[in-house]
């Protein structure tokens, strides 16, 4: 396979995760018999398109070589960064510019492979860079600055909930996010490192049980879509 269509999957997994009230990173809090960092790189190992998968930790990390899948051979570990975007540019930085990054989420163990499968094959068709996302259907407030008080509702025939993957060519989403470093903007995915270069990348709709773990009652959903086997229908 040439580099123009290989596919390595990055996974950002330097993050603390406060919001979880955990004494460890919420990547390594258990579902079952494996952390939800084992659940979410099993679900990249095991698709067929994805050459190999970077996992990008904390330099104060001493949980992931403890995991066996650390020694899986398509499997490497780099430090990470402060920020999201600084570890994704330090899982970039040793990739040819025409390889396609496949961005995901460490938390996001329940992504399905079907979607996985769409995200690549519409965006290496089309290519230009995509993400997986959702359409919103919740009646969306915007409030007032610095107050919880409703200012007026937001039109969401327009609007989608980012979810990952997202997929980018190399050369173009390290680019961006240096750039984006550089001029201290605020990155809080791929996409809108992308974005603020002046691109638009494609939305590419995917299931919503694609959840991202970020509070503890989200890992009992998730819990419940991984035993019930929900993503794999």
């Amino acid at each position: 396979m040439n580099n123009t269509n290989k596919i390595i999957a990055i996974v950002p997994a330097a993050g603390v995760g406060c919001r979880m009230n955990s004494k460890i990173p919420k990547q390594y809090l258990k579902i079952g018999s494996m952390t939800i960092l084992e659940h979410t790189l099993n679900k990249l190992l095991t698709h067929p398109k994805i050459d190999k998968v970077i996992v990008v930790i904390s330099p104060k990390d001493r949980l992931f070589q403890t995991l066996s899948i650390a020694t899986h051979d398509k499997i490497s570990a780099v430090l990470g960064g402060v920020t999201r975007a600084e570890s994704v540019l330090a899982g970039l930085n040793s990739l040819d510019d025409n390889v396609w990054a496949l961005v995901h989420d460490a938390a996001r163990p329940c992504v399905d492979q079907d979607d996985i499968s769409r995200l690549i094959e519409t965006v290496t068709y089309s290519q230009r860079g995509g993400i997986l996302a959702t359409r919103v259907s919740d009646t969306i407030k915007h409030a007032y600055p610095n107050e919880d008080i409703i200012d007026h509702s937001i039109d969401r025939t327009y609007l989608w909930g980012a979810a990952t993957p997202q997929l980018f060519k190399v050369g173009e989403l390290r680019s961006c996010l240096k750039r984006a470093l550089k001029n201290h903007v605020v990155i809080t995915d791929e996409a809108s490192a992308i974005e603020y270069c002046g691109g638009h990348p494609l939305l590419i709709e995917c299931r919503r049980d694609n959840i991202k773990i970020t509070r503890p009652e989200d890992l009992e959903l998730a819990k419940f879509y991984l035993t019930n086997h929900i993503t794999n229908r």
